[in-house]
């Protein structure tokens, strides 16, 4: 049998198996580590969604004062305002923002389905 040192490996250092030798971390201590990072991940991941969807929000306010819609009288029609179910590419977070900005009272929807300011954007803080 052969010995690390006919192979110039120092003590401790990785061996032909992948064993590890020198201090190891526990099982607990790496269980708790690995549900930390999975926390985090998850967390960032759901910071970046709520970018995304005020990014959309701020695109949606932008879109509806270009068409100038601003009543009831002068709604327009927002084609991405509802989602649909069979989208190739990217996630739209569109309808999410609008289905948000209905819900916080800053967009109205008229009886035929079409779309206006209730608030203006220099009312809003975006």
């Amino acid at each position: 049998m052969t010995t690390r040192r006919q192979y110039g490996l120092p003590e401790g250092s990785l061996t032909l198996c992948g064993e590890i030798k020198g201090p190891k971390l526990s099982d607990v201590v790496q269980i708790i580590i690995g549900l930390l990072i999975l926390i985090l991940v998850y967390l960032i991941t759901r910071y970046g969604i709520f970018l995304r969807i005020k990014g959309a929000c701020a695109k949606t306010i932008k879109d509806l004062e270009r068409q100038l819609a601003f009543d009831e009288k002068s709604a327009v029609e927002l084609p991405y305002a509802k989602s649909q179910f069979l989208r190739i590419g990217l996630r739209d977070f569109r309808p999410k923002a609008v289905e948000s900005l209905l819900q916080g009272g800053i967009v109205g929807i008229t009886g035929e389905g079409k779309y206006f300011l209730k608030k203006r954007s220099y009312d809003l803080s975006l």
